[in-house]
């Protein structure tokens, strides 16, 4: 294997990762210790395999605030023949010592154009009121984009929480926990327990709160489970890509709620709806919320009877958990990393 096939593999791997690039990541900081501290072999896997990932989490804590928490097998997988082996790496390894970090500061300019597209996101969301945003065009930008396209997961489920979560807020909904009068016995036995749990003494045996949407946060590599939940026994699961029996399965099986909403793509809706039917779930589905019902109620939200109620809500929601999710979209700790490496002063045609 020479360079190119080499850089081809580390290509493949930067191209696959969504945005947040962990797996490239996780090579450059090899390809750093290794042209930097000279502790390890890049040919043997056993000197890096595990710690590259707290070498890797380092960086990402640093201007990402956050790191993968996809499953330890997963993240493995960037070792994997068809990933970066150490064969690759050996020869990446040699490029970059060579280079003064060449190979380093490729995998970081990548990085660096990714969040500058996904920060056109955030700005079209900044710049834009009320009066001319466009889900489709919004979207649009990620799905034109094969940088940003891999995280549209992600993007689908900003665009759910922050339209769900203001139309709760601004129905006020209200959530009453309250418990069987005939037990009291057993509230008293198990008092502090009521309290601590639940917020029910002998004193005050009911409860009312606020209404909530809440979403879980980064999901695993494979897709599964929980993407939102709600303290009045709702899950929410968001599906903006084909529906296999094996991820119906996922989404059902991994989630122990008993009312579960699905969003997903209009053309995957009978799909769904026959493969629940058949595996006999269709009666924990609450509901199926299609692109076309977003569309819609976003159209209401922003320029409907009562978008001064709900329009700025919706699109402060937006802006603010596009900052949350990808963080280096507004931040300036990347470009310092950047600096402190030097690699803003190196230059390679090949790179």
């Amino acid at each position: 294997m020479n360079i190119q096939e080499a850089k081809q593999a580390l290509d493949k791997v930067i191209d696959k990762a969504r945005v947040h690039l962990y797996k490239p990541i996780q090579v450059a900081e090899i390809l750093h210790r290794d042209r930097i501290e000279k502790d390890i072999t890049l040919s043997d896997l056993t000197t890096y395999r595990t710690t590259s990932k707290k070498w890797r989490d380092i960086v990402c804590i640093q201007f990402l605030g956050r790191t993968s928490t996809s499953s330890a097998r997963y993240q493995e997988d960037v070792f994997n023949d068809n990933a970066v082996p150490p064969t690759v790496l050996d020869i990446l390894g040699k490029e970059n010592r060579t280079k003064n970090g060449i190979v380093e500061a490729y995998v970081y300019r990548k990085f660096l154009e990714r969040f500058s597209q996904m920060s056109t996101g955030l700005d079209y969301t900044i710049t834009h009121d009320k009066s001319n945003f466009k889900l489709d065009e919004f979207l649009a930008m990620f799905w034109n984009e094969p940088g940003l396209r891999r995280s549209i997961d992600k993007i689908y489920e900003i665009i759910v929480y922050s339209l769900f979560s203001a139309l709760v807020e601004a129905l006020e909904v209200s959530v009453e926990v309250s418990m069987n009068p005939n037990k009291t016995d057993i509230l008293k036995e198990f008092e502090d327990f009521a309290k601590s749990v639940i917020q029910l003494t002998p004193a005050q045996t009911t409860i009312k709160l606020k209404a909530r949407i809440n979403r879980v946060g980064v999901t695993n590599a494979a897709d599964r489970g929980l993407d939102m939940w709600a303290n009045f026994g709702l899950a929410i699961q968001i599906k903006h890509l084909s529906l296999t029996e094996e991820l119906a399965e996922n989404i059902v099986s991994s989630v122990s709620a008993d009312r579960i909403v699905i969003v997903c793509k209009d053309t995957e809706e009978k799909i769904i709806v026959s493969i629940l039917n058949q595996m006999g779930w269709k009666s924990k589905i609450q509901s199926i919320v299609t692109e076309s019902h977003l569309l819609a109620w976003y159209e209401k939200a922003l320029r409907g009877k009562y978008a001064k109620t709900i329009g700025d809500k919706v699109l402060k929601n937006l802006t603010d958990e596009i900052q949350v999710e990808f963080p280096a979209t507004d931040n300036k700790e990347f470009l310092k990393f950047i600096k402190q490496r030097g690699y803003d002063k190196l230059t390679d045609k090949n790179w």
